[in-house]
């Protein structure tokens, strides 16, 4: 497995910036994220887009996947027509810029009934969320196909499609190779087991989040950093290796030192590298 970082995990930093310190920090690639502003926003021109990708090469650094934050912005489940329209709108925009990047695979947040830390945002009815999701997967999947870039679609705190056997039953009944999972390892620790989520979902991960949880007392402030946690990652590894997993993993962290915020960039490459070799 290769390892990679986010871009949230950096704190005032340009993407190639955070590019040059994710090599330093010993990781092989770097997840960029469509934002409303900076590097990489919905309005990024072909020539930026073609800067940037040459940026990755000088500094011999890979580009794997692209996230964004749009999603909790524009779902795809919404009552609202038009904001159904962005969402789908964020997605094609995304598989574009994928592939100008050479990245393969984007990470959709595939909808919500309801996000906890929007609050403001209206509750959707769970099986009217779950049919919207699947519909606009279905649409997205010959999009992506077409551009050679895959979906995953990632397990997030939006009350919906809760278990790996729901999960799994969404993204078979999509059937397509092009829609598969972001499987987040963090995201599932306080109502589950992450190493149950990888042999259930098995051959239609796409690709994987590291992050690490402690389940008391709960709630957004228990993500931790790497080994911090609960996740036995001793446990995720051989899931990993049982379902033939060998692509990337990415760190996503919150960048929650108040000093030296590079830091975390360092330790979670350090604490990364000790479970992609074993050394636990």
């Amino acid at each position: 497995m290769k390892t990679s970082i986010s871009y949230w995990s950096f704190v005032g930093k340009s993407a190639v910036e955070a590019m040059r310190l994710a090599k330093d920090a010993g990781f092989d690639g770097i997840e960029l994220t469509l934002d409303a502003d900076g590097d990489l926003n919905p309005n990024t021109t072909d020539e930026e887009l073609a800067a940037l990708k040459a940026a990755a090469a000088e500094i011999g650094i890979a580009l794997p996947s692209i996230a964004s934050s749009l999603y909790w912005t524009y779902s795809f489940t919404s009552d609202d027509e038009q904001e159904r329209k962005n969402a789908h709108d964020t997605a094609v925009t995304q598989l574009r810029f994928a592939k100008a990047l050479g990245a393969d695979t984007i990470l959709v947040v595939p909808g919500s009934v309801s996000v906890e830390f929007v609050p403001e945002r209206p509750v959707v009815a769970y099986d009217v969320a779950y049919d919207r999701a699947l519909a606009e997967m279905k649409a997205l999947a010959p999009i992506a196909e077409e551009y050679g870039v895959h979906i995953g679609v990632e397990n997030v705190w939006n009350k919906m499609l809760l278990s790996p056997l729901e999960l799994r039953a969404f993204l078979d009944e999509i059937g397509s190779d092009y829609v598969g999972s972001y499987f987040d390892i963090g995201n599932v620790v306080y109502s589950g087991y992450p190493e149950h989520w990888i042999r259930i979902l098995g051959k239609r991960i796409r690709k994987v989040h590291f992050k690490d949880y402690r389940r008391s007392p709960g709630g957004l402030n228990c993500f931790v950093d790497i080994l911090a946690g609960d996740v036995d990652w001793k446990e995720v590894r051989k899931a990993l290796a049982d379902v033939g997993y060998d692509n990337w993993v990415t760190g996503e962290m919150i960048p929650q030192y108040p000093q030296g915020s590079d830091q975390i960039i360092y330790n979670t490459a350090a604490s990364m590298a000790r479970i992609v070799r074993g050394e636990l």
